[in-house]
């Protein structure tokens, strides 16, 4: 590609962002045989496919390098232009983050930025283990993530550790789980997960009971959600700490772990691999990786997630400084 054709970028990013050509279309207020033809004279360009025409559109390799190339640029863009010449423009910043995490500690950490009103916040929920596919794409400016895999132009700095332990109301543990935690009683049990995605119970019951095969499950994609239904006793399921410890305290909810080591005859805290003083939890932690843009508005952004996260995630010896990828 000799010349970066910007309006065909921004007809590319449109079609992903939308899912659809009819609503890139009236996001960029053209129509869709205007997108439809921008995105030719684009591949055209290119000299290879930058969109795989299903439902949704899917970006090629190719196309989602453009479209971290042109947010890249925007963002850029976006420090020249919040001048006073250009009125009341205010840039907009994507990222991406598991659900726990916005419902626990993030909203502490982006009051500063939103309150003052000078950029807008694009704010998208994934499982923390995909979270990083999005930031690869380039649909996001940075990710929080539990992966550790580089990706060239941008830099990971670690959050801290968020601590899950898995829980139950009482009346649903005496009903399903009397003799605690064990595999025969996991395979009858309602289990509650978040999404497909989300694979924390499963680590956590193979960690806890050796079993690997099906488990019977109730969906629920809301953080909040999932600790309503548990509270209420329609499944068990791993909870952050940070969500659950209220609930554990005032006898609303009760760790399955330590029900599991007393059935055991055990003293808590002295399952296999775990520390005295702690029932059996599931430790996963985070990192803050983010394309290398440095503007007033994303060097805020990092500044104030990181110090939030790690004011309420679980740090173990030094946090560490940013890592270049």
């Amino acid at each position: 590609m000799k010349q970066v054709d910007y309006r065909g970028l921004a007809a590319l990013d449109a079609v992903i962002e939308y899912g659809s050509f009819d609503k890139a279309a009236a996001a960029l207020a053209i129509t869709q045989s205007a997108v439809s033809q921008r995105l030719r004279l684009l591949e055209n360009s290119a000299g290879e496919l930058l969109i795989v025409r299903s439902q949704p559109p899917v970006a090629t390799p190719a196309g989602q390098r453009l479209i971290a190339h042109y947010r890249q640029v925007r963002l850029l863009e976006a420090t020249l232009l919040q001048q006073p010449e250009h009125g009341s423009y205010r840039p907009e910043i994507a990222i991406a983050v598991n659900a726990d995490s916005a419902a626990t500690w993030l909203q502490e950490a982006v009051t500063p930025l939103m309150l003052r009103g000078d950029c807008m916040l694009q704010i998208r929920l994934d499982d923390q283990d995909h979270t990083l596919t999005i930031l690869r794409e380039g649909r996001v400016f940075g990710c929080v993530t539990s992966e550790t895999a580089k990706v060239a132009g941008t830099s990971a700095t670690p959050l801290g550790t968020m601590r899950y332990q898995c829980v139950a109301s009482p009346a649903f543990a005496q009903r399903w789980f009397p003799d605690g935690l064990h595999a025969a009683a996991v395979q009858t049990a309602p289990l509650l997960i978040f999404d497909r995605k989300d694979a924390l119970q499963e680590r956590f019951i193979e960690q806890a009971t050796g079993y690997t095969g099906a488990l019977p499950h109730h969906a629920i994609a809301s953080s909040e959600g999932f600790l309503r239904f548990v509270t209420a006793g329609l499944g068990y399921g791993m909870l952050p700490v940070l969500q659950c410890a209220q609930g554990l305290r005032d006898g609303t909810l009760v760790d399955l772990g330590a029900a599991q080591e007393r059935a055991q005859g055990l003293a808590p805290g002295l399952a296999p691999g775990l520390a005295p003083g702690l029932a059996q939890v599931l430790d996963v932690p985070l990192f803050w990786q983010h394309w290398d843009i440095d503007t007033p508005y994303t060097r805020a952004l990092s500044e104030q997630l990181i110090t939030t996260a790690r004011r309420w995630l679980l740090q173990t010896g030094d946090a560490g400084a940013s890592v270049r990828q």
